[in-house]
């Protein structure tokens, strides 16, 4: 089976790398928060049947894909830069050539380079899957409201282990939470309550860190001090010395040794499930399967 690896477009067309990273900084400079929407796109995608571009699909007559899931409703963002990235990347190659997953995964990269993050080993080579499934993001993607079992189960469940977890997790160093998400946090257990009120404003929007537009460790440092903007990122942190604590406090403490760690999560997740070789299409356009 054919794998994935840095120099997949080397030959294949060495001008494709460099032609999505154009439209991700120029959408991040726009707003810095599509860094943070592009990032979480990847990770949604990863995490429902591998990294294979499903999230992008429109509904059909057979299918209901997974825009519309509880966890990326009103809530997943990005699409019109990710048709953008498509645009340039088949004009620089030609059509057939780069992946709708292979741009998630690009896009992902550069946005993190892009908010003050470290490049990393870029995986490529993915190819589009040809269907999507709404009832598999619900059950697959891991929510606010979940404890830190849940979340370790979760994880391990995609062949991840609790270091990626806190690594991941941290990629909240960047961007935005809606109201609906942390309601019940702030009103049980923190303050954000200015920005939430008891009732409505579900969309009103917090940072999820101090330093919501940096690629930085603030993420790790607010934890410590019970400021987790999400139940699922305070449970990370409970200061008893157990669960995700340890890695927690380090990284905290040692903003390289996120960075570099960070990345190599991500190409871990990056490699869950990816279509290779024979399998699954290359799209003419990330929306739909090629007809």
């Amino acid at each position: 089976m054919a794998q994935l690896n840095p120099d997949y477009y080397d030959k294949l067309c060495p001008e494709a790398l460099p032609a999505i990273k154009k439209v991700v900084e120029e959408a991040v400079a726009r707003e810095p928060r599509m860094g943070a929407s592009l990032l979480r796109l990847h990770f949604h995608d990863c995490f429902v049947n591998g990294c294979d571009g499903s999230i992008l699909l429109d509904d059909t007559r057979t299918f209901t894909g997974e825009k519309t899931a509880a966890p990326n409703k009103n809530s997943a963002r990005g699409f019109e830069v990710v048709d953008q990235i498509k645009v340039a990347a088949d004009a620089a190659c030609g059509a057939g050539v780069v992946s709708c997953a292979d741009i998630l995964a690009v896009a992902a990269h550069d946005s993190v380079v892009a908010l003050g993050g470290r490049p990393y080993n870029l995986q490529v080579g993915r190819r589009d899957a040809l269907t999507a499934s709404k009832a598999a993001a619900n059950n697959d993607i891991p929510r606010p409201t979940f404890n830190f079992a849940a979340l370790l189960s979760n994880f391990q469940s995609h062949g991840l282990d609790l270091k990626d977890l806190v690594l991941l997790s941290g990629g909240h160093t960047v961007g935005l939470a809606r109201c609906t998400n942390f309601r019940s946090r702030v009103y049980n257990e923190a303050s954000a309550r200015a920005v939430c009120p008891p009732a409505g404003g579900d969309d009103n929007l917090a940072p999820l860190d101090s330093t919501s537009t940096a690629f930085d460790a603030a993420y790790f440092g607010g934890l410590m001090k019970n400021r987790g903007l999400l139940h699922s990122d305070q449970q990370l942190y409970n200061g008893n010395g157990n669960g995700g604590d340890s890695y927690v406090k380090y990284y905290g403490e040692n903003g390289e040794a996120f960075w570099k760690d960070f990345g190599v999560s991500m190409v871990r997740m990056g490699n869950m499930g990816p279509l290779t070789g024979g399998n699954g299409q290359i799209r003419n356009n990330c929306r739909k399967v090629n007809s």
